[in-house]
């Protein structure tokens, strides 16, 4: 018998909040952080970011396809960034959509798409057997 998932919304959405507030902070500078955490914290956090907005879009999704549909969109958004075309490049010069969309491919940028949702997908495991 397949185990029913209960994601509660609220214990995601307090984590998604939070993780947000620290992505931005990583790329505020209003604290000095270490190179290697500055250059690579904020992409780690996005990519966690995404994970849990898929938990929370999609409760009843087991963890592995959340991963898979996490995994396909972060990368999506980076190999996006060959494609320039002005009004996509008008998208990325606002703030938001530099965010979301990002400017150039680094490969780097993979790597710490797949630990952050590698993160998000421990977290979501440890949370629905503490929610059990």
């Amino acid at each position: 018998m397949e185990r029913k998932i209960e994601r509660r919304f609220l214990y995601y959405l307090l984590l998604l909040l939070f993780v947000v507030f620290c992505g931005l902070f990583s790329r505020s500078g209003l604290v000095p952080l270490p190179v290697f955490v500055s250059v690579y914290a904020g992409d780690v956090l996005w990519a966690l970011m995404v994970f849990l907005g898929l938990c929370i879009i999609r409760p009843k999704w087991k963890t592995s396809w959340i991963f898979l549909a996490a995994i396909v969109f972060s990368y999506a958004i980076e190999f996006s960034q060959f494609y320039h075309a002005p009004w996509i490049d008008g998208l990325r010069s606002a703030r938001l959509g530099g965010l979301v969309l990002g400017f150039g491919f680094k490969f780097s940028d993979l790597v710490c798409y797949s630990i952050g949702i590698a993160l998000g997908a421990s977290i979501d495991r440890g949370l629905l057997k503490f929610i059990k």
